[in-house]
């Protein structure tokens, strides 16, 4: 598909058929990034996507207990 950039303002921008926007899964938000000299547009991913992956939880939450005593082990004093 080829198409023209249209000048917006002091910048230029390019109308994407509604059809192409749904099979790429975009609907508001997109990521821009070049790799090399193209210009590539993503979907936006939500701000916290993949935190969590790979947590489990069923693991150990008290394995800092087995660590050593610190130095200064005693009462504090104010």
């Amino acid at each position: 598909m080829r198409t023209t950039l249209r000048k917006i303002g002091n910048s230029r921008g390019v109308l994407i058929p509604a059809a192409l926007l749904a099979e790429c899964g975009i609907a508001n938000d997109i990521e821009l990034h070049l790799e090399g000299s193209r210009i590539v547009i993503e979907p936006a991913r939500p701000a916290r996507a993949g935190w969590f992956e790979g947590y489990r939880a069923d693991q150990d939450d008290d394995a800092w207990r087995d660590l050593p005593p610190a130095a200064d082990s005693g009462e504090w004093e104010w």
